[in-house]
């Protein structure tokens, strides 16, 4: 993925799930706003780790002295 696509999918991301997150607090749908920060985080999630593999590599191996729950 080039920089200009990263920045092309950010900008994507970020301003279709920030008017999702502004209808929802102007209707005043709480639950539905909290969803979409939630929905937005996991796409921006999805997004770094496709941008560094290595990174989401790193997040699912425990740490030293980690256990798993």
């Amino acid at each position: 993925m080039t920089s200009h696509q990263l920045a092309d999918e950010l900008r994507r991301v970020a301003t279709t799930q920030v008017s999702d997150i502004t209808r929802a607090v102007k209707e005043g749908q709480k639950s539905i706003a909290l969803n979409e920060v939630r929905d937005m985080a996991r796409r921006l999630s999805l997004l770094a780790d496709a941008f560094d593999p290595k990174s989401a590599t790193e997040k699912a191996e425990p740490q030293d002295g980690a256990q798993a729950a």
